[in-house]
């Protein structure tokens, strides 16, 4: 069982995309879910979190433009992406943290390009 992840694609700079991620089988009840990225020469970075309860943390890059969103009953996670730049181009990733120690899932990656 895992995540996947879809609704990366090729946008131009000012254009939104919104990223959807689903396990793939049942999975164990979700405390927090996030989105990380990875851009070619970076190392992964946290865009957004929210847990079970709906309180949500951004990285300053993207505050005031993305909005990450969850469905509690499907185990799903949203990322609406507005606004988009070109540093925002890198394969974005979902995670789910379980409640019991040690549960985590990652999702396969979709890809984000924004163009100039």
């Amino acid at each position: 069982v895992q995540l996947q992840a879809s609704g990366g694609g090729l946008v131009q700079a000012g254009g939104s995309l919104r990223l959807s991620c689903a396990p793939s089988g049942s999975i164990f009840s979700i405390n927090v879910m996030g989105w990380y990225r990875q851009a070619p020469g970076n190392q992964r970075e946290l865009v957004a979190g929210i847990t079970s309860g709906g309180s949500t943390n951004y990285a300053d890059s993207v505050k005031g433009r993305f909005t990450i969103s969850r469905d509690n009953a499907k185990n799903t996670v949203y990322l609406q992406m507005n606004s988009l730049k070109p540093e925002d181009t890198a394969v974005y990733y979902c995670n789910a943290h379980g409640w019991y120690p040690g549960v985590e899932y990652w999702g396969q990656g979709t890809l984000v390009t924004v163009s100039s």
